[in-house]
């Protein structure tokens, strides 16, 4: 059996350390921040951390708490423009380059947020921001 993408770049440790740093970046950036209803940031990088060790090997503990990621329809109610997916990419390879992954894992995580990403735009219509 083969190690998963989790176990080689380094565990929960490292999802940590990545969705941090994300969120560090959102929390920086008012209307990428303005996307997140909740007061604390908290919740959203605990869901977003379990959703990405699930996926990339680890835990199951997101469909085990959350059910189905269901990635599209949960941010359905949020307006996912060019521009915002633009933003969150930024502030989301930012955290992928600060950790110390080789450089084809770097490529291979990178890659999948690229595609997320795009496939989380569902307008086209962006408001001033």
């Amino acid at each position: 059996m083969t190690e998963s993408f989790y176990d080689r770049v380094g565990g929960h440790a490292t999802f940590v350390a990545l969705v941090d740093r994300f969120y560090a970046g959102v929390a920086q950036d008012p209307p990428l921040r303005a996307l997140y209803p909740e007061e604390d940031l908290g919740p959203a990088a605990e869901r977003l951390r379990l959703f990405l060790e699930q996926y990339w090997g680890g835990p199951k503990t997101y469909s085990e708490t959350r059910g189905h990621p269901r990635l599209r329809l949960r941010h359905g109610p949020y307006a996912v423009t060019p521009t915002q997916r633009d933003r969150w990419l930024h502030h989301m390879l930012a955290a992928v380059a600060s950790l110390d992954l080789t450089a084809a894992e770097e490529a291979e995580l990178r890659d999948y947020l690229v595609r997320a990403a795009q496939f989380m735009v569902n307008t086209f219509d962006d408001p001033e921001v």
